[in-house]
């Protein structure tokens, strides 16, 4: 059995759209708070409009459907994300004093995942 491992990149980077989607689903105001937090404003219509490019970037890498439109969905939100990160908690770059250091290494790998 061959295993390519840039389709395994993909379906894992998929995948871990999956838990900030529920996370934001279930916790709808608290997320929007961190959204105006960070400026986004109206924050509730960004956490509605974040979950629905999260879910679209989820489902196109796990299912290979557009798959690279999906990985350039998915470094869009997580760009986002590291944005808010250094509005929120300033310019720290390591994710343990609360930086963009994950999100932006996550955004590479969607971007990458968009070229190849």
């Amino acid at each position: 059995m061959h295993i390519d491992l840039v389709e395994w990149l993909r379906v894992l980077c998929g995948v871990w759209f999956v838990p900030h989607l529920i996370g934001k689903g279930l916790h709808y105001k608290k997320a929007a708070g961190t959204f105006d937090d960070a400026g986004f404003r109206p924050p509730m219509v960004f956490v509605g409009i974040t979950m629905a490019m999260e879910a679209v970037a989820a489902i196109g890498l796990v299912f290979s459907i557009y798959p690279h439109v999906a990985a350039v969905v998915g470094a869009f939100v997580v760009l986002g994300a590291a944005y808010a990160v250094v509005k929120i908690n300033g310019a720290n770059w390591r994710w343990q004093k609360m930086g963009p250091e994950y999100p932006i290494f996550w955004a590479l790998i969607c971007l990458l995942l968009a070229i190849v």
